[in-house]
């Protein structure tokens, strides 16, 4: 029996910048086609780096500039476009979009697209901006000195030690999901704050028929079926300080991080990976399976 419906898909060609909404997706074991096809460099930093870091990037948005085949490689992707705050449209593999991204960030960036698992060095965790690991964690996850930290034992090993999963720009999984319930918790909770969908980044965005709470978390360990599609539902998204940080018209907002910290432990919605890859439609049915 259906638990929910898929309401909306989202695409990040470019990691951390904003996306695009697709009605209709191929989806593979390395997630949707074409999601964080590409990603950010600062080679100040030596590391792959995201909106935490870079929370410029959060102000531009990106999108395949071409038609996606189901069966594209990697090599066969089209190079993301992105826009800049300013209206610039660039290309990825334009040199001009490297300086153009620097001088917004006021850091040194290069565009990247994905690198093999292999290229250690492409994807290892850059310095930290702060020498006691505490304080670095704190800033990442945005969390007051009262309030804990998250629990990232559950999170692949791969990542303690690499800023993306290994041959992905993926920060753990490849897909994030999210529901509207969730959202609408976290409003009812915090009115003054906006709790935008674009805040938070998710691949599928699934309506509960208006179920209170945070449905979602019930579903960590379980199988989904959504459309042609199986997920595993590995774990709850610790969130980290890019939700609170402005996006467009969005101001800057603590408020949404203490918030989540009160209302779910500081999560958001679910990671999963793919068991069964095919293709995802707006208004495809969501329904737990049984093992």
């Amino acid at each position: 029996m259906p638990v929910a419906t898929l309401d909306e898909i989202h695409r990040y060609p470019i990691k951390s910048m904003l996306g695009e909404r697709v009605q209709e997706i191929a989806i593979r074991e390395d997630g949707l086609l074409g999601d964080r096809s590409w990603a950010i460099r600062d080679e100040q930093r030596g590391s792959i780096e995201g909106g935490r870091k870079l929370p410029a990037l959060l102000n531009c948005a990106a999108q395949l500039s071409g038609s996606v085949q189901a069966d594209a490689s990697a090599a066969d992707l089209p190079v993301p476009t992105f826009e800049l705050p300013d209206g610039t449209k660039l290309r990825a593999d334009d040199p001009e979009a490297a300086r153009q991204l620097s001088a917004l960030s006021g850091r040194p960036l290069t565009l990247w697209a994905r690198q093999p698992a292999t290229d250690e060095a492409h994807h290892r965790r850059g310095a930290p901006d702060h020498p006691e690991m505490l304080d670095e964690l704190r800033a990442i996850f945005a969390r007051l000195p009262e309030e804990p930290l998250p629990d990232l034992g559950a999170l692949p090993r791969e990542v303690l030690v690499s800023s993306t999963l290994p041959g992905t720009y993926f920060d753990c999984y490849p897909i994030f999901l999210l529901s509207r319930s969730s959202l609408a918790s976290l409003s009812a909770a915090q009115p003054d704050s906006i709790f935008d969908v674009r805040r938070f980044r998710p691949n599928l965005l699934v309506d509960c028929d208006d179920e209170a709470g945070f449905p979602e978390n019930a579903w960590v360990g379980r199988r989904v079926r959504i459309g042609e599609v199986v997920l595993r539902i590995a774990v709850e998204c610790p969130r980290c300080v890019m939700t609170t940080h402005p996006i467009a018209e969005l101001p800057k907002d603590p408020q949404i991080m203490r918030t989540l910290v009160k209302e779910n432990g500081g999560n958001l919605g679910v990671y999963a990976s793919v068991e069964t890859p095919g293709t995802l439609r707006e208004g495809d049915a969501v329904e737990l399976l049984e093992d």
